[in-house]
């Protein structure tokens, strides 16, 4: 780390005239001086450092998809690959917002937001989930056609139903034969409790009301615990996971920020400062981004979907061998494809 910062200070000044220098390049160069630590503590084994400085490089250049993709390796490495999914999913359309002319590039984000996907359902135990495809036709009457498919699919995962009514979803492993078709997302439960709780979360106009009881704040300390291990931990993953494939919330750009906050509301009631401290972060990370996610139309949506078009098999090769190091190396290197004339400026800044 030492060694990073003498070589850093070595080459001289870092913009062509500091004294000139505008807030937007500060903010660039404070970006890309985070992201270098983000890939200096992957290497040590310290994916909860480099997370912290990922959520920072984010918040200092929101519009740069590296920075999003950074997050997503490090929250691999922590295995909470839903969050890794969601951010790579921001990465790629953050990416095509920026013109992103490589189709190399698209399709190894592509498929690793697909990866993290499959690797976030293959490891979840307490609920399943059925991605109906929706056009235009009426949300209520495909609402009620959704959940009676997935309780003829997955009998097992009956105990609580619901379709998320807030957002349209993208997946990308149907893409190759339903460009820019978007989805409805059906979830169903093993726990009847754990379910209405978290369709009473989600589907609200927004996760809190002035005056009424907060889902994520129970009054003492006991009941907080208690809440947290039995309920808590269940709900936020599937929050999570709802996240990793819908781009906007219809309730609101700033519904995702929301949920976090009662997050981080909840490890303050449990004494978790580390954590509500990383979770506030990400939020303010969240926050920076949502300007540019609202940029995302309908267009750009199925620019996005017409990228992913690789095979299926390839999803569970990359799955399995895609390391954090192949994921950083081509993405921060002097060959990636030009993106566009800022992003060209953004990858020339002095190294």
């Amino acid at each position: 780390m030492v060694l990073f910062h003498v070589q850093l200070c070595s080459k001289g000044f870092a913009t062509e005239d500091p004294f000139k220098s505008s807030p937007d390049d500060l903010s660039r160069l404070a970006s890309w001086i985070e992201s270098k630590l983000v890939i200096c503590y992957l290497k040590l084994g310290q994916p909860g450092l480099a997370l912290h400085h990922s959520h920072r490089s984010i918040i200092e250049n929101p519009s740069h998809f590296c920075n999003h993709l950074r997050q997503a390796a490090c929250f691999r490495c922590l295995h909470r690959y839903s969050e890794a999914a969601r951010s790579a999913m921001v990465a790629q359309c953050l990416y095509v917002l920026a013109e992103g002319a490589g189709v190399e590039t698209s399709d190894l984000l592509q498929l690793y937001w697909q990866a993290m996907t499959q690797e976030a359902l293959s490891g979840e135990i307490s609920f399943s989930v059925l991605y109906t495809p929706f056009e235009k036709e009426d949300k209520a009457d495909k609402i009620k056609e959704a959940n009676k498919t997935f309780a003829e699919r997955h009998p097992e995962y009956v105990q609580h139903i619901f379709t998320d009514p807030h957002g349209i979803h993208l997946l990308p492993e149907k893409a190759e034969s339903h460009p820019g078709q978007q989805y409805l997302l059906t979830l169903g439960f093993r726990n009847k409790e754990i379910g209405k709780t978290l369709e009473k979360f989600v589907t609200q106009k927004l996760p809190i009301f002035p005056g009424q009881k907060i889902t994520f704040s129970p009054s003492m300390e006991e009941e907080a615990e208690t809440f947290w291990q039995s309920t808590g931990k269940r709900i936020m993953a599937a929050v999570a996971f709802i996240g990793s494939t819908k781009i906007k919330d219809e309730r609101g750009p700033c519904a995702r920020a929301i949920e976090q906050f009662h997050h981080a509301s909840l490890l303050s009631h449990l004494h978790r400062e580390e954590e509500q401290a990383q979770v506030m972060t990400q939020v303010m990370a969240e926050l920076a981004t949502v300007p540019y996610l609202q940029r995302v139309s309908a267009q750009v949506m199925t620019q996005v979907m017409c990228c992913l078009c690789l095979p299926s098999h390839l999803l569970f090769f990359w799955a399995n061998r895609m390391s954090v190091a192949r994921v950083l190396g081509p993405l921060s290197s002097s060959t990636t494809p030009a993106c566009s004339a800022t992003c060209t400026e953004r990858r020339n800044r002095p190294r």
